[in-house]
């Protein structure tokens, strides 16, 4: 018998290590392709889940329930948590937003301990009028969070009207969550 060419032995030998990179090329392109800010939402234009929120222990803020977003006034409910670096990066323009008596800001503290989150808030500002503690992140589940920090428009009659994935930005803000609030104040 004939043994094979060492040519050929050593092509079969680089074979699965060549199909294991073209998988890890191909996960890597799908995974940072797109646009998260662009995920689909079930929840658009319905009333936001019944839920009821307790306060954040400790802190002086009250919780909040789906009844108080629907008593008239434009609300952004952004999700976040001490732990998340993107929130940390957020924060100053929630604080920025928070300036604007046409809407309120509330906020779900997700899978968060108590005195990181009243430290988070202590140390950078608070721009919510309420924060509710979501302490294993069931609520969030409902409102349909893929992660930290996402942000609603909800209308107010209770509907969300938008959702904004991942962190805001000066950019995202002029130019899709301010139209999105002038819209739902605007009542359309």
């Amino acid at each position: 018998m004939n043994a094979p060419a060492p040519r050929r032995r050593s092509l079969v030998a680089w074979l699965p290590l060549a199909l294991f990179a073209a998988l890890v090329a191909v996960f890597l392109v799908r995974l940072y392709s797109g646009d998260p800010s662009k995920l689909p939402s079930a929840l658009l234009g319905k009333p936001v889940p019944v839920f009821t929120l307790p306060p954040v222990e400790g802190a002086s803020q009250p919780g909040f329930s789906n009844d108080d977003l629907a008593k008239g006034k434009v609300s952004l409910v952004n999700v976040f948590a001490s732990w998340c670096a993107p929130c940390h990066q957020e924060h100053p323009l929630l604080m920025a937003l928070a300036k604007d008596p046409r809407f309120q800001i509330l906020g779900i503290n997700q899978k968060d301990k108590a005195e990181n989150a009243r430290r988070f808030l202590g140390r950078l500002g608070n721009p919510y009028t309420a924060v509710g503690a979501d302490a294993d992140g069931r609520i969030s589940i409902e409102w349909g969070v893929y992660g930290v920090p996402e942000t609603f428009v909800v209308t107010g009659d209770g509907r969300i009207a938008y959702k904004h994935v991942g962190p805001l930005t000066e950019e995202s803000i002029r130019d899709k969550l301010i139209p999105e609030i002038e819209k739902a104040l605007a009542g359309k």
